[in-house]
């Protein structure tokens, strides 16, 4: 199963991802991005964010 992993060093926190999906990116409680446990992860979702990541940090982990 493909999942997005997000790498933290890169990520400057400009809430695009949780933004635009909120199912999948949350803020965690050390103010970090974390990718929630699912069991199937909406491709076309994350592939949005993906295209918008402001600083290019989410990639699918296959």
């Amino acid at each position: 199963m493909r999942r997005p992993v997000v790498e933290l060093s890169e990520c400057i926190l400009c809430g695009i991802c949780t933004d635009l999906c909120p199912l999948v990116f949350r803020m965690n409680h050390a103010g970090y991005v974390e990718v929630v446990e699912l069991d199937e992860y909406p491709d076309a979702d994350v592939n949005e964010v993906i295209k918008h990541c402001i600083s290019d940090c989410i990639k699918w982990d296959e």
